[in-house]
């Protein structure tokens, strides 16, 4: 127990989870590293096993990985030391024991970060590789939105990355200290902007999930995902009470970012479908681009099973999937209609 539950009034819950889950040889081991863990764990599991629908090889995808982490924890807290550099800044008055750049243990790591290293080094690797980097990044983009529903609630466990005060029925209570410049210390009812965030992300997984399979070109899937998160991290980030900012501006760095990485998605989504011609065989799946004789993409009943329950819900069902047999039936041997 901790001397801060974590209070939904409106709601009647309250929840009173300490940070460290258990010790070690007398170190603890906190719950937001077991949750950003088991994040990353459940968000590669997904996407090797997608990869083959997207024509890449699970065991490059795999190697893709150990590059793209290790980079993205590096440009997580190299954004958040570039946008807040005042923590770690000596000052006599303000800041006499500032922290030590290389002392990530201590917090201080941004989502943007992480996304922008680990997308350049996934360019940077399927230009080695010869990979098509586009659909590398389609399946990766659920990955992301994988990790990013997930890891928030590290942030619950956490008190932290929560909104200004509200009276709403889903507030959040807590023991806050400050509101931006402002000295609260006292229980306050504040947005829970964390949550927000990982609703968001968790719609857009469930949208881009069934998007994969239906893209029309590659590349599809993760600028939706730019432009989704972009669009949900700009208005939720202007709850937020602990953004970084653009310098000394008024500007929160990732709301600016989101708006803007949102509108170049769109408009890039948008030059796609209107006034470019695509290969279909793009598209292909692993077995089916390398050709008639290649072995097939490895199989995933359970994913099979998912994406048919899926298409049978939005394609109207049985009269829907009747249809479609006949027209297969009607259609010329090893044809696709």
């Amino acid at each position: 127990m901790t001397d801060n539950p974590i209070g939904f009034p409106g709601l009647g819950l309250q929840f009173d989870p300490s940070p460290v889950a258990f010790t070690v040889f007398g170190r603890g081991i906190y719950w937001y590293g077991i949750i950003i863990a088991v994040s990353f764990l459940l968000a590669a599991y997904y996407t090797v096993r997608r990869a083959p629908r997207v024509g890449i090889r699970q065991d490059d995808f795999i190697d893709a990985l150990l590059f793209a982490v290790p980079v993205a924890i590096v440009f997580s807290r190299i954004y958040y030391v570039i946008f807040n550099l005042r923590e770690f800044t000596y000052d006599p008055t303000t800041n006499p024991y500032p922290q030590k750049v290389y002392e990530i243990w201590k917090g201080g790591i941004a989502i943007y970060g992480a996304i922008i290293g680990a997308v350049l080094t996934a360019y940077i690797f399927c230009r080695v590789k010869k990979l098509r980097f586009s659909a590398m990044m389609d399946v990766a983009a659920l990955g992301l939105l994988i990790g990013q529903c997930i890891g928030r609630w590290g942030n619950f466990i956490n008190r932290e990355a929560h909104g200004t005060q509200t009276n709403l029925p889903w507030r959040m209570e807590v023991f806050v200290r400050y509101i931006g410049d402002e000295v609260i210390n006292s229980r306050v009812t504040v947005h829970p902007t964390f949550l927000y965030e990982s609703l968001w992300t968790l719609l857009g997984f469930l949208l881009l999930h069934r998007v994969l399979t239906r893209r029309k070109f590659t590349g599809q899937v993760f600028l939706m995902y730019v432009a989704w998160y972009g669009l949900g991290r700009g208005l939720i980030e202007g709850l937020r009470t602990d953004s970084l900012y653009l310098f000394n501006t008024s500007l929160r760095i990732s709301q600016v970012l989101g708006f803007v990485s949102c509108a170049a998605a769109v408009a890039l989504l948008v030059y796609n479908w209107r006034f470019r011609t695509h290969d279909p065989a793009a598209l292909a799946p692993l077995g089916a681009a390398e050709g008639p004789d290649a072995a097939a993409a490895p199989s995933d009943d359970a994913d099979e099973a998912m994406d048919e329950a899926m298409d049978e819900g939005a394609d109207g069902g049985p009269e829907e999937t009747a249809e479609k047999t006949e027209e297969r039936e009607a259609a010329p041997e090893g044809g696709t209609l």
